[in-house]
């Protein structure tokens, strides 16, 4: 037999050096992205054997230069103390716009490259400046399209949801989701108007907002949040805390919500009954809740459920999927969840999978437990959506006894 009792400290007198190194460089990352972000597309667009006449050198070198510059300082001045609405807006817009050409400076100014020299398209100067204009020419384009994707009225994905615990009285209930609304520094009040007017056309028994309503307080954004308010259910509204309400006063929104008719299932549950079955809808606060330092704030199951009959089928709702780990553990039929925005940016959702159990769309975790993710109903940053359409959804829950017709 193997004596560890002295390896394992070792071990972690190791381990402790490497986490502290990982620390301090994760601390200058905010430093390093943009300067990567904005140097990349300026070295391939204009110094990689293009020889444009040298006034547009300087020109272009000189406006990658203030774009670099301008992004984290009104980002700080959008985001920060001074919450100013218009520096924000610069700041989001000018970050989807570098992370857009990043990307494709970064796949054009190889692949096509690669491709162009394989197939003898005219030398070298000619290719470098193929490799530009396509470049440029994808970034216009995704960027009018990302745009109008991000502020369009989501379309509406249905599915069916099998729930093997789930009574015949509930077959067929209506579960309509919104989440990640992002009420923010774009005014967007019109849009949300619209987005309830589309829930309501659905006719849902309940409708669900797990989180991240707004990037501000309840009384910046109250006008933008507002149409919430015009929501029918024939059953209940609930909502949940996601992290974005705990950069701004999280209590604020969830009194406001309880102000527009919502029911915010903070470590709590409700009973929804029909047909003489029941299901236990329970929600818990975002997982970011007990760092906030508010008091009451925590992600707390146990609580959720508290007093809930265990052999009735439980429908939750928390804001990020990685909670789905608890929920298994719990035997939870089916939890709804947004927070991920299904990466919003292509390819940013290869970030987002590095943190999150799952990106969009409904999967399978442990013997019974269901999750869906929403890719949300608005935008987080940057007003723009590429190859990842938001969403309004209806789950239509299914029991594996139906009702029998009379």
């Amino acid at each position: 037999m193997t004596d560890t009792s002295n390896t394992r400290p070792a071990e972690s007198e190791a381990q402790a050096p490497r986490q502290s190194r990982l620390r301090r460089l994760m601390r200058f990352i905010p430093l390093i992205a943009p300067v990567l972000l904005w140097a990349v597309p300026c070295w391939v667009l204009l110094h990689t054997g293009q020889h444009w006449p040298l006034p547009v050198t300087l020109v272009g070198t000189a406006l990658f230069a203030l774009a670099l510059i301008g992004m984290p300082l009104m980002m700080m001045r959008g985001h920060g103390r001074r919450q100013q609405d218009r520096a924000a807006i610069i700041g989001d817009t000018l970050l989807g716009t570098s992370w857009i050409l990043f990307t494709w400076s970064v796949l054009l100014g190889v692949l096509l490259r690669l491709a162009l020299t394989v197939a003898g398209v005219g030398d070298s100067q000619d290719r470098a400046r193929i490799v530009t204009w396509a470049i440029l020419g994808i970034t216009a384009v995704l960027l009018g399209w990302g745009y109008a994707e991000a502020r369009r009225v989501p379309r509406v994905r249905r599915l069916d949801v099998r729930l093997p615990r789930l009574g015949a009285g509930l077959d067929g209930i209506r579960v309509a989701l919104i989440t990640d609304t992002h009420y923010g520094p774009l005014d967007r009040a019109r849009w949300s108007a619209r987005v309830c007017e589309t829930v309501n056309t659905l006719e849902a028994d309940l409708v669900c907002h797990t989180g991240d309503i707004a990037d501000g307080t309840a009384e910046r954004r109250r006008a933008q949040a507002a149409p919430l308010g015009t929501v029918r259910a024939t059953r209940a509204r609930v909502y949940v805390t996601g992290n974005h309400e705990y950069y701004s006063e999280a209590q604020g929104w969830v009194d406001l919500m309880d102000e527009l008719g919502w029911e915010p299932l903070r470590n709590r549950h409700l009973l929804l009954e029909r047909g003489g079955d029941t299901l236990v809808v329970a929600g818990v606060d975002d997982v970011t809740a007990e760092s906030s330092g508010l008091a009451g704030h925590r992600a707390h199951l146990a609580g959720a459920l508290n007093g809930a009959d265990p052999d009735l089928p439980v429908l939750l709702l928390a804001h990020q999927p990685k909670f789905i780990d608890r929920a298994a553990a719990a035997g939870i039929d089916l939890q709804l969840s947004g927070h991920t925005h299904g990466g919003q940016i292509w390819p940013f959702h290869h970030l987002v999978r590095i943190d999150q159990p799952a990106l969009a769309g409904l999967s399978h975790h442990g013997p019974r437990t269901l999750l869906y993710t929403s890719r949300g109903t608005g935008f987080w940053g940057p007003p723009f959506r590429v190859f990842a359409p938001s969403e309004i959804t209806l789950l239509v829950l299914r029991s594996p006894h139906p009702p029998t017709s009379a």
